[in-house]
């Protein structure tokens, strides 16, 4: 039997619920990733003689009063939990809101797929890049990479990867920089 929408997926489960599984899928990557950026972190600070992470992280790190041990699997998974949620939460307001503006214009409903983009773009993402980029590259990824071309099944690109892919190209030095990444201010001597 032929499929009858733009998505060929040929088994008993249906496109929904196949990118809810590749959602669940990809969270034990996210979690290490949060984990990984708060201890490299910590790292960081402990070797540099940093008491106290800078901004508003560390007023809420104070707060909690968990303390920025590299050997603290929490303080660790907080500490990029901060950097990694603002860049998600970005994402999935910006590139839903495209999402849902442009299901309303063709009148069909919200897809789930944009779950999956919602989750791999920011883990293609440097820790401390500027929100405004997250939002002008999601726009770039939904928009150019799958709505222009008819959405989801009809797309030739990644949303994601697009994004990604803009993003480096539009602020290279910014995205890929010209020296090793810390997510705390510091110098090296």
């Amino acid at each position: 039997k032929p499929t009858s929408g733009s998505c060929h997926v040929r088994d008993a489960i249906d496109f929904k619920r196949m990118m809810m599984i590749v959602v669940i899928a990809v969270m034990p990557c996210t979690l290490m990733a949060m984990y990984n950026t708060g201890l490299q972190a910590n790292r960081y600070m402990q070797d540099q003689g940093i008491s106290t992470a800078a901004g508003w992280r560390g007023e809420v790190l104070d707060q909690i009063g968990i303390g920025y041990d590299p050997a603290n699997i929490a303080a660790c998974f907080l500490h990029g939990a901060l950097f990694f949620l603002p860049v998600y939460i970005v994402c999935m307001v910006v590139g839903g809101g495209w999402e849902v503006l442009f299901s309303i214009v063709r009148r069909h409903e919200v897809n789930e797929g944009f779950f999956v983009t919602g989750i791999l773009f920011p883990l293609t993402l440097p820790p401390t890049i500027p929100l405004w980029q997250v939002a002008i590259g999601i726009t770039f990824g939904v928009v150019i990479g799958k709505e222009i071309f008819g959405g989801t099944g009809r797309n030739f690109l990644n949303p994601a990867l697009t994004a990604r892919a803009f993003l480096f190209f539009a602020y290279p030095t910014q995205i890929s920089g010209s020296e090793v990444w810390t997510a705390v201010d510091g110098f090296s001597g």
